[in-house]
């Protein structure tokens, strides 16, 4: 008998504003529930390090089985 397999997809989700680098919500919902319907389970989050304790983004990392 087989284990389960996965398959993963790696998504950056942009950062919005200069000096103070927001991730919009309605966006970022929108994104996610998309990702949902087509069975994506997110399995992490983190940013990108733009240096100086600012990010440039968020890279989500989802898996759904194969």
């Amino acid at each position: 008998m087989r284990g389960q397999r996965w398959e993963y997809r790696t998504v950056s989700l942009p950062l919005s504003g200069f000096f103070s680098p927001k991730v919009k919500p309605d966006e970022l919902d929108a994104a996610l529930n998309a990702l949902g319907q087509d069975g994506w389970e997110l399995v992490n989050a983190f940013d990108i390090n733009a240096g100086y304790g600012h990010s440039s983004g968020v890279v989500g990392v989802f898996k759904r089985e194969k």
